[in-house]
């Protein structure tokens, strides 16, 4: 869906003096904490607001996304490459603070980039102009909130800067409710996904996988509980920043329905309704959501060619370029394309019990797939390719991948015949009993 947005003045939520003390302390909390937990690596993301807040001071608001972007892409790839020649050919420890600081700056991208597209959409407006510098710090304080922000800056989710705007002005004029309920029961929810996850990690080393001595579906489903105790780690760590937001107002919607409060407008998944998923296209737009938004708005609705691997391309350079991010991110692509075409063929032919048997066996070839691309992405080197040669696991994305060349080819036949000047056929009976007789040609 195209992202829409209304024309908004951000200037008019600046001016109110009361909101000023919650942007300082959301701006200022960000800055302490970068600073605890990455140490001289958060200058990564001080130089990238720094640079983002002289861009919108300096350019007309219809050039900034494309500045911004180059700039904060070109800044966190350098980065990315930075580790992985330490990593590859120095074969050097890399510390654990540049990766969290490097982490961090892939959130910040999208926070940056998502602001500069509202500015080139005019879907927010900014008035930086000021009589002096202490209320040109002033206007712009809410904008280094929002990229610097506590709340997110460790682990989203993405939030729109005009929600920001509007949540932290709506505190003052209509408290949410209190959110310590809602915030132990997610607390909780992780509690358990981490011990599920423990008891996961524990059976997988009681059973120890062993590629020679092991049965095919032994080794299928081991690979598939691997995949699953990587998937848990982002449920967990999405479900925490979800508390985080919560606890401190963000999340909560005010025309929610029903009688409880809902506290779930700042969510990137929940475990069961994305495990639930029977196809990958599915599993595609409701993993890790609002990432999935941002580059639907960013990469999908702009590209005229290819909108699907593009989107893809873009998020394997996003994430950093290993191979492993090349093998399957592709792969992602790949799958989700033959998913639409596999569907749109299958599934109109069946009827209303096979389509029961049919979305049984889509979600076990959805498992499949995601269990091979998670393997791929999070050891990103070859031994995570080697690890897939072993088993027949690799199969079920190749045989998707196989029936998508299948599909496109008869689609190719049916445009080519479709495409031929109309013939109409007329049935003479006697001798010849099929005479076509090309009447008209259009």
């Amino acid at each position: 869906m195209v992202h829409k947005m209304k024309w908004f003045n951000a200037s008019y939520r600046w001016n109110d003096k009361d909101s000023q003390p919650r942007y300082l302390f959301v701006c200022v909390g960000g800055c302490v904490l970068a600073v605890v937990t990455m140490g001289i690596y958060s200058s990564l993301l001080f130089t990238s607001t720094f640079v983002f807040i002289l861009l919108v001071c300096s350019l007309d608001p219809s050039r900034i996304h494309l500045w911004t972007f180059a700039f904060q892409m070109l800044w966190q790839t350098f980065w990315h490459l930075l580790i992985q020649y330490r990593e590859y050919y120095l074969h050097e420890p890399v510390c654990i603070r540049l990766f969290l600081a490097v982490s961090s700056l892939m959130l910040l991208t999208q926070r940056i980039t998502s602001v500069s597209m509202d500015l080139q959409e005019k879907g927010v407006m900014l008035t930086v102009k000021a009589s002096s510098k202490r209320k040109a710090c002033v206007m712009l304080l809410p904008l280094i909130s929002y990229i610097l922000g506590f709340t997110t800056l460790l682990g989203g989710p993405l939030c729109s800067y005009s929600r920001f705007l509007s949540q932290m002005a709506g505190m003052r004029l209509s408290p949410p409710p209190n959110p310590l309920g809602v915030v132990f029961l997610k607390s909780m929810q992780v509690l358990l996904l981490e011990c599920s996850r423990y008891c996961l990690v524990c059976f997988l080393k009681c059973n120890t996988y062993d590629p020679s001595d092991s049965s095919v579906l032994y080794k299928i489903l081991w690979l598939w509980g691997l995949a699953l105790v990587l998937r848990i780690q982002y449920y967990s760590h999405w479900r925490m920043s979800e508390c985080l937001n919560n606890a401190a107002g963000f999340g909560f919607w005010e025309n929610s329905p029903g009688d409880s409060p809902d506290w779930s407008g700042l969510s990137d998944g929940d475990f069961w309704t994305i495990e639930a998923s029977t196809r990958m296209s599915e599993f595609a737009r409701r993993w890790n959501s609002t990432t999935a938004s941002w580059l639907r708005r960013l990469v999908y609705t702009r590209c005229k060619h290819f909108p699907l691997l593009m989107t893809f391309s873009f998020s394997l350079w996003w994430h950093g370029l290993h191979l492993g991010h090349f093998v399957g991110m592709l792969t992602w692509a790949a799958t989700v394309n033959a998913d639409y075409h596999i569907h749109r063929h299958l599934r109109p032919k069946l009827s209303s019990t096979w389509r029961k048997t049919y979305a049984f066996l889509n979600w076990i070839n959805t498992q499949m797939i995601v269990a091979c691309i998670v393997i791929t992405v999070e050891i990103r080197n070859v031994s995570s390719l080697r690890l897939l040669s072993t088993t027949y696991i690799g199969l079920f994305p190749l045989v998707n991948i196989i029936l998508l060349f299948i599909f496109l080819k008869l689609n190719t036949h049916t445009d080519v015949c479709n495409s031929l000047p109309y013939i109409q056929i007329c049935d003479i009976k006697g001798p010849l009993q099929y005479d076509r007789l090309f009447v008209s040609l259009k």
